[in-house]
């Protein structure tokens, strides 16, 4: 079987782990079909776990950087929440941040913006 690096060998460790994470979680979205979305409702529990655990792989299990850079509401307070809801949705080039919009709609990804600027999790 060829090593992931091999599938992808123009793209950096970085890059390839980012790329790895995605696609497991589109992989297990594919494959548990009572995971569906709606596009007007969200999970606020699934969504939290989300940012923890997925997003956290990166931004640090509690959120104040790793890979990525620190995501709580004191380093993000300035960008607005649809700047973040973009990023969420379309990822960042050249970035380890990958595009979410093929994995969630754009009200989860709003919902997801709304949190990290509350700061409720802290």
């Amino acid at each position: 079987m060829p090593s992931f690096a091999r599938i992808l060998p123009r793209r950096n460790a970085n890059q390839r782990a980012a790329l790895l994470g995605a696609l497991i979680v589109l992989a297990c979205a594919l494959t548990h079909p009572g995971a569906a979305r709606a596009e007007d409702q969200v999970n606020a529990d699934a969504l939290q776990r989300l940012v923890h655990q997925d997003c956290g792989s990166c931004h640090g299990l509690r959120l104040k950087g790793g890979l990525g850079p620190d995501l709580r509401r004191e380093a993000i307070e300035h960008y607005e929440a649809d700047i973040l809801q973009m990023v969420i949705l379309d990822g960042i080039e050249g970035t380890a941040m990958p595009p979410w919009r093929p994995l969630m709609s754009e009200t989860e990804a709003a919902w997801i913006a709304d949190y990290l600027l509350k700061g409720d999790y802290e």
